[in-house]
């Protein structure tokens, strides 16, 4: 469902790193939760990002969300495209809905990001997690109180 050259965050923002670049983007299961996607802000080529830091935003009808990058880099090059055509992540988050691409000031770190195997479990549990919440509304209130006789 995902895929295996990519390394992924909790955040859902995924990584392909070649030749010291990092290409940066969001994957099909985040595009999905936004949905109908109308707003994407990157930040300007030559900009430092952080990891675990907020380096854009990323806007649907439902939310807005903040991009966080996973690795330490320079952006070298943003996604146009997106930025003109965000609808375009909802339909190929992968490959030509990319977001910025990052000459990685340490590689190492994409070590320590989430294979496509576990962040297909990390995805599975989350959802989980959303649909076993439990919901409670006023009237299953108003029966389980004991009113004195």
């Amino acid at each position: 469902m995902f895929p295996k050259d990519l390394r992924y965050t909790t955040t859902h923002e995924w990584v392909r790193l070649e030749n010291n670049i990092a290409t940066i983007g969001i994957t099909k299961y985040a595009a999905d939760q936004l949905s109908d996607i109308t707003y994407v802000e990157l930040p300007s080529v030559g900009d430092e990002l952080l990891a675990e830091a907020v380096f854009g935003t990323i806007e649907s009808v439902k939310a807005a969300e903040d991009l966080i990058c996973p690795i330490d880099g320079k952006v070298v090059e943003i996604n146009k495209a997106v930025v003109e055509n965000p609808e375009l992540v909802s339909e190929d988050p992968y490959e030509d809905a990319w977001l910025v691409r990052v000459k990685a000031s340490d590689s190492s770190q994409i070590d320590e990001l989430m294979t496509a195997e576990a962040y297909q479990v990390f995805v599975q549990a989350e959802a989980g997690e959303q649909e076993t919440e439990p919901v409670e509304n006023e009237e299953e209130k108003e029966e389980d109180v004991e009113h004195p006789e």
